[in-house]
């Protein structure tokens, strides 16, 4: 019998990317291909419900405060074998994200308060110039005690072995940080 010592392979990370529009509709369009492609990874039922949500409402900040026109905005979801980040792209670079005065009745003004609450991560990166690059991160595995993957509205949240979560790049000073501790 002959029998060679394998390794284990990580899975490849699946890409997708693709250049919208920033109006209503290209952020409409953001959402429905990354349910999509996020359906096709067979992910996490969690992972891809929560991705969804994050989707929409950072292509809808993308149209709404990060649109300058002639400008695109892209999406992108990178899937590893442990986390799923979706980020959104825009040529706003100047206009960072914060949170906006929400009223009660209101449509808007809670979209960075649902992007915190669903994500495990998230943050902004800048440039090159004039870019920004909002994104949101979502661990895949449930770990001890971590049974639904988001953040502040999960239970529970430990990371494995111990290990503080990545830390959000940071704000202007007037803003908390974005990641979970």
């Amino acid at each position: 019998m002959n029998q060679r010592n394998s390794t284990q392979l990580h899975p490849p990370t699946r890409h997708f990317s693709v250049l919208l529009s920033p109006t209503p509709r290209g952020a409409r369009l953001a959402r429905l291909l990354a349910t999509e492609w996020l359906r096709t990874w067979e992910l996490p039922h969690h992972a891809t419900e929560a991705a969804e949500h994050l989707v929409a409402e950072l292509a809808a900040n993308a149209a709404t405060h990060g649109r300058l026109p002639g400008r695109d905005f892209r999406l992108a979801l990178l899937a590893g074998s442990e986390t799923l980040r979706v980020e959104v792209t825009d040529t706003r670079g100047d206009d960072l994200p914060h949170r906006r005065p929400a009223t009660p009745d209101g449509e808007s003004g809670r979209g960075l308060l649902l992007v915190e609450a669903l994500s495990d991560r998230w943050g902004v990166e800048l440039g090159p110039v004039p870019r920004k690059t909002v994104w949101a991160e979502l661990d895949l595995s449930p770990e001890f005690g971590n049974v639904c993957s988001g953040g502040s509205g999960a239970l529970l949240q430990e990371t494995r072995e111990g290990k503080k979560p990545h830390q959000a790049p940071p704000l202007p000073p007037t803003e908390p940080a974005h990641s979970r501790e």
